[in-house]
C-alpha cells in the first residue's frame, strides 16, 4: 500500500440541480424516474475519476501522466467527443452543435437498467458542469430479458446468438418478438414456445394472412391489377382507411415516447381490423354477383395494406421492403403518413407469403440445442 493522489469530480454539487432537472420528466419510464429519484434523495458523493493503471485513456494533466481516466467517466464523454470528431473529419467542424446546442434537438439513450445512473445522473452532471449543452431528453432503459425463465448468461452459453438464429430463421420475426416482449417496465422472458406461438398466431395469422389473401385474390380475379371499376364507397370502406390513417398519429406518438410494446400491439390491432373488414366484405362472394363492389373492397384493403407497410417499417424493415416489392411500389419514398397507391398499378407476380409458419417442433429443437450448449436444463413447469 502506498499513498496516491487522484482527481475527483464533485458530484455533490449537482444533487439539487439534478433534482430540479428531473422534476418535470413525466415522460420517463416509471422505473427510470423512480430509480433516479431514489439515487438523488440519498445525496451524491464525490468520487475519484482517475485510476492507477497502465491501460486506458491518459489524464491530460501535468503530474498525472501515469494515471488513467475511470472508464465510466470517459465512456459517456464519447457521446460528445465522437460527435465533435465526426464533424471535423467531414469538414464541418461546427456540425456537432446542431445536436448538442440546438434547443430543438432531443437525445435518447437506450440501455439496460444497470446503466441508468450513468445516464440520468453522472452524464447530465458532467454536461451541466461543461454548460451550454443539451441534457438527455429521455433514457428509455429496459429491465432484464431472461432466457427460458433463467438469467441470460453468455458465459454459461444460456443465450440465443444472433448469427445462429439467422442461419435458421428470418430476422423480422425476432425483431417482432423482442419488441412485443420488450422488458420496458419489468423483467420478461424469451421462450422458444412463445416465439413460435407469436410468429404463427400473430405475424402469420393476422398480418401475413391478410396480405396474402388480398394479393392472391387480386391476381386471380383482377389480373393482378389494382381494381379501378369501383362501386360507391361505403362507411365500412371509409372506416378502415381512417383507422390506418389515424394509426400514423397514434403509433407515432407511441414511438416518440418510446412505448414500443404499445405501438406493436396497436399495429396488430389494425391488422385484425383489416381482417374483420375483409371478412365482412367477403369479396370472394361479391365478385360473383357485384364485381364493382368486390373491386371497391380490394381497392380499399390494398391501400390499407400499403399504409401498414409504412407503419411496420420501424419494426419489420425487411418485411416492409418485400411488401413494397409485392405491391410493385419498391421505389416509393416512405414518409410517416398515409399515401394511397398509384391509380394505375400492376402487382408483382407470384406473391409469396410474408412470413413462414413454424412447426411446434421448432421450439423443442431449439430448447434441446440450448440445453446441449449450456449443460443446463429447461424446466417444464
Amino acid at each position: 500500500m502506498h499513498d496516491t493522489e487522484h482527481c475527483f469530480f464533485k458530484w455533490s454539487a449537482f444533487t439539487e440541480p439534478l433534482k430540479q432537472w428531473i422534476a418535470d420528466k413525466t415522460w420517463w419510464r416509471p422505473n427510470v424516474y423512480a430509480f433516479t429519484r431514489r439515487y438523488l434523495e440519498d445525496g451524491l458523493v464525490d468520487s475519484a475519476i482517475t485510476r492507477d493503471m497502465e491501460w486506458g485513456v491518459p489524464v491530460p494533466v501535468e503530474g498525472f501522466e501515469n494515471k488513467r481516466i475511470y472508464v465510466w467517466f470517459d465512456a459517456v464523454i464519447g457521446y460528445l467527443s465522437a460527435s465533435v470528431e465526426w464533424a471535423a473529419q467531414n469538414g464541418q467542424p461546427d456540425a456537432w452543435k446542431q445536436w448538442w446546442e440546438n434547443p430543438e434537438a432531443r437525445s435518447y439513450y437506450f440501455m439496460g437498467k444497470d446503466n441508468i445512473p450513468f445516464h440520468t445522473i453522472r452524464w447530465p452532471a458532467m454536461l451541466m458542469g461543461r454548460g451550454g449543452l443539451n441534457l438527455p431528453y429521455d433514457v428509455p432503459a429496459n429491465e432484464y430479458l431472461n432466457m427460458e425463465r433463467l438469467k441470460l448468461s453468455t458465459s454459461r452459453h444460456w443465450a440465443v446468438y444472433v448469427p445462429d438464429f439467422l442461419e435458421r430463421y428470418d430476422p423480422d420475426p425476432l425483431r417482432y418478438f423482442l419488441t412485443a416482449n420488450m422488458p420496458e417496465q419489468s423483467d420478461t422472458d424469451f421462450s422458444w414456445r412463445e416465439f413460435v406461438r407469436r410468429n404463427n398466431d400473430e405475424l402469420v395469422a393476422k398480418y401475413g394472412n391478410l396480405v396474402h389473401r388480398c394479393l392472391t385474390f387480386t391476381h386471380k380475379h383482377f389480373e393482378g391489377r389494382l381494381p379501378t371499376d369501383l362501386a360507391t364507397i361505403t362507411d365500412e370502406d371509409r372506416a378502415i382507411l381512417l383507422r390506418v390513417q389515424e394509426a400514423f398519429q397514434t403509433v407515432g406518438a407511441m414511438l416518440s415516447r418510446c412505448s414500443f410494446k404499445e405501438a406493436i400491439r396497436e399495429l396488430m390491432a389494425v391488422c385484425q381490423d383489416g381482417n374483420v373488414y375483409l371478412d365482412g366484405q367477403a369479396p370472394w362472394k361479391s365478385v360473383k354477383t357485384d364485381r364493382a363492389r368486390a373491386a371497391r373492397s380490394m381497392h380499399t384493403i390494398l391501400n390499407a395494406i400499403n399504409g401498414l407497410r409504412t407503419l411496420f417499417m420501424p419494426f419489420l424493415p425487411d418485411t416492409s421492403t418485400r411488401l413494397g416489392t409485392l405491391l410493385n411500389v419498391p421505389g416509393q419514398q416512405l414518409q410517416w403518413n398515409y399515401e394511397p397507391l398509384p391509380d394505375v398499378l400492376t402487382l408483382a407476380p407470384d406473391p409469396a407469403p410474408l412470413f413462414k409458419k413454424l412447426d411446434d417442433s421448432v421450439a423443442e429443437e431449439e430448447i434441446r440445442r440450448l440445453e446441449e450448449q449450456s449443460g443446463r436444463h429447461v424446466s417444464s413447469t
